[in-house]
């Protein structure tokens, strides 16, 4: 490792590339973006404007063999994952790998093993757990504000009646395409994160656009250990958003409308150094509702995206945790995995 900034190679250079891991990689002190894999001719040309101090290079192969990086970031298509994480393990490279770390838990728990063993951090780019609503709920639970929590609901929902195309709709399992995978990665681990452990899942998968072969519209209920309960949605046509969050308590409830805004922000090409990152207008602030059942408006917590990879570089430089522990996304997935058994047989599946 080298002894002053740590040098990052970056694989893949799409929408997850581009919008969520090279500003925050190129602007987190003490880490410096040192190469890009794409193939993309746009792509590439996009990226050597943008950074042009980064190489440029078309396989991920040359990353391992140039022997010059400290870590690589997987952000490209799901079937991936695991291949190139298990190489830059090999390679003697720590890992960052976008959600979901592989299509499988049994991939997953294969990569954690093989970190520990070579001695290498190994972590999983669970941004939302840095969303503004997320950081909210959780000082108002801790706070005791809510009282004994039972249930959350949470969700995205997403207007996209007619499909994008590309490997997300995809219907072969090795791509782990479709919403439950991508959407519900995100909010089974907040779940999770919250609630603490699955005991029970249920889940109903559909596929409700012509021409699709993967889920859309995706409902999941899971029963916590202490007896809370998460349901989560994910859907692709929803024209008119419910509740963003909500989160019901025996003193209390927590209740929020829309979307963290850093996605938006690092879409337009914002950085989190600017002045008044992660904060959102007090019009979109939620509502805690007290044991009386009088309302109060909570302003959102700044969302943080940028202390994911704050937490990466202090984990490869002093030897601290991960960010995100492998085995909560191993966790998640066991969870996904009995959420399409759950909708495949029609019944609750014990964990």
């Amino acid at each position: 490792m080298s002894d002053t900034t740590l040098r990052v190679g970056l694989v893949g250079y799409g929408l997850a590339g581009s919008a969520f891991h090279a500003p925050l990689i190129s602007t987190t002190p003490g880490l410096s973006l040192a190469a890009i894999v794409t193939s993309d001719p746009e792509r590439r040309k996009s990226a050597g404007e943008r950074y042009p101090d980064a190489r440029l290079v078309e396989r991920a192969d040359d990353l391992w063999t140039a022997g010059d990086l400290d870590a690589v970031v997987v952000a490209s298509p799901n079937r991936t994952h695991a291949p190139l994480a298990r190489a830059a393990l090999e390679a003697g490279l720590s890992v960052v790998v976008d959600k979901p770390l592989t299509p499988t838990s049994a991939e997953g728990a294969e990569l954690a093993a093989l970190a520990a063993e070579r001695n290498l951090v190994l972590t999983v780019y669970q941004n939302r757990r840095w969303d503004g609503d997320f950081l909210t709920a959780r000082k108002l639970v801790a706070a005791g504000e809510l009282g004994r929590v039972l249930r959350l609901e949470s969700r995205f929902d997403r207007w996209r009646p007619v499909p994008k195309g590309g490997w997300r709709e995809s219907g072969d399992p090795a791509e782990a395409g479709g919403l439950l995978y991508d959407l519900g990665s995100h909010l089974v681990d907040q779940a999770l994160q919250l609630l603490g452990p699955a005991t029970e899942v249920y889940a109903e998968v559909h596929t409700r656009r012509a021409g699709l072969t993967v889920d859309d519209d995706t409902f999941v209920a899971l029963r916590h250990e202490g007896d809370a309960r998460s349901h989560l949605w994910m859907s692709a046509l929803v024209a008119k958003a419910a509740p963003r969050l909500r989160l019901l308590g025996d003193r209390g409830a927590y209740t929020k409308f829309g979307l963290d805004v850093q996605e938006d922000a690092l879409r337009a090409g914002r950085l989190p150094t600017e002045a008044g990152w992660g904060l959102e207008p007090e019009s979109a602030y939620g509502v805690l509702t007290d044991y009386a059942g009088v309302d109060r408006t909570v302003p959102t917590e700044a969302g943080r995206y940028q202390d994911f990879y704050a937490g990466f570089a202090a984990a490869l430089r002093d030897g601290g945790p991960a960010p995100v522990d492998p085995a909560d996304s191993i966790a998640a997935l066991k969870v996904l995995e009995a959420a399409r058994r759950s909708a495949e047989l029609g019944e609750v599946v014990d964990l």
